[in-house]
């Protein structure tokens, strides 16, 4: 599709008649369908910000990326912000701001290279953390593909030809295969060693007897627990930014699910919820943090001496230990609210092999084969090769 420039009548800068010392833009310009448009807005505190908004107004509007990657990332944000969860957002704008802007945030997305992008990857590679040590390849893998979602998002809807990020190539590497989690028996040594603090004691058994993600876990309110089948239904997801909490729609929809509970865990939680007073269908059950409960982990893993492993590796811990029972990736999907793909990918490692047991099988096949083969020879009565 030819890019060409925004056709406009117009065009200036001018001091608010309000007499309030601000400036306001009036120009006109022709939209996608050929229509003329009047477009004005105030509020800009200068002259050259009213201009430098319209310059970028009317570039957005005609696909004419020849706005620095700083002016198209405001679009983008107005664009995708809306749509994904906020803590997700949050991330995604830090890392842009923090990691990309102060390199390229001034080239135009027009003028951004494969050697731009080269450059930039170096530069991230060999910078260090507050520790000084150098980014993880997860982590470096996750950077690269925060520029190259917002240059993806300049390819798909405003027209910029190539994204030069996907062509050079990403940095780093996927999550490795290798996942901490814990057994059983080393659970059990755990949770033995913090009874004394029975809010983190339930909520650790919540979470590894169920293998509920951290957001879906602060979710869980008294109306989504039914003691009579002892399930508990899983349709939210919490997070807490600056001290405020989001209450969303879970990460996907296969995270939408009823997961039944084991009758000593249903009998516990039952228990517990009776002890509160005048508690709400709708209040949450658990008010703790995520640094509370990395702070009790660490604390229970020095008490009982095992291990210390993430929070999150409880849902690993839960997924390892229904493999380990012989659960099907499918059955284990449901559960836990994952794809069963992704199950058997990541957790391939855990199941176990069938690689002997295949060859066992085509070893027989050949036998069957083979003996067909011999009974057919011996009833052919007039000896000929078959």
């Amino acid at each position: 599709m030819e890019i060409k420039k925004q056709r406009r009548d117009s065009v200036g800068a001018y001091r608010d008649e309000s007499g309030n010392g601000t400036w306001y833009c009036k120009f006109s310009y022709y939209n996608w369908q050929g229509k003329k448009v009047n477009k004005k807005k105030r509020g800009f505190k200068t002259k050259k910000k009213a201009l430098e908004w319209e310059q970028s107004f009317l570039n957005e509007q005609s696909g004419n990326l020849d706005m620095t990657f700083e002016e198209f990332f405001e679009v983008y944000k107005r664009d995708k912000a809306p749509r994904i969860r906020l803590n997700t957002w949050n991330t995604k704008e830090n890392i842009i701001k923090s990691k990309v802007m102060p390199y390229i945030g001034n080239l135009k997305m027009n003028e951004i290279s494969k050697v731009t992008i080269i450059q930039w990857q170096n530069k991230i590679i060999n910078m260090m953390d507050e520790n000084g040590r150098r980014y993880s390849p997860t982590y470096l893998r996750t950077i690269h593909a925060q520029l190259s979602s917002v240059l993806n998002h300049a390819c798909k809807y405003y027209n910029l030809q190539h994204n030069v990020a996907r062509q050079v190539g990403t940095m780093g590497q996927k999550e490795g295969q290798e996942m901490s989690f814990w057994t059983q028996e080393e659970f059990e040594k755990f949770i033995n060693a913090i009874k004394d603090k029975p809010e983190h004691y339930h909520a650790f058994e919540i979470l590894y007897w169920c293998g509920l993600r951290m957001g879906e876990f602060l979710a869980l309110t008294k109306e989504k627990f039914d003691f009579n089948n002892n399930t508990v239904r899983i349709d939210q997801s919490l997070q807490r930014i600056k001290g405020k909490n989001y209450i969303t729609e879970p990460k996907t929809k296969k995270s939408i699910r009823t997961i039944v509970m084991p009758d000593f865990l249903s009998e516990n939680i039952k228990a517990y919820l009776d002890g509160f007073y005048k508690l709400k269908d709708t209040d949450l059950i658990f008010s703790l943090s995520k640094s509370s409960l990395h702070r009790e982990m660490a604390r229970g893993s020095e008490i009982s001496g095992v291990k210390r492993i993430r929070v999150h590796d409880l849902r690993h811990s839960h997924v390892s230990l229904l493999i380990e029972l012989g659960y099907s990736a499918i059955a284990i999907a449901d559960r836990v609210g994952h794809e069963s793909i992704d199950i058997t990918y990541r957790y391939a490692h855990l199941f176990p092999s069938k690689q002997i047991e295949m060859a066992d099988s085509l070893n027989n096949l050949r036998k069957t084969t083979e003996n067909d083969w011999a009974s057919l020879l011996e009833e052919d009565e007039d000896g000929e090769n078959i």
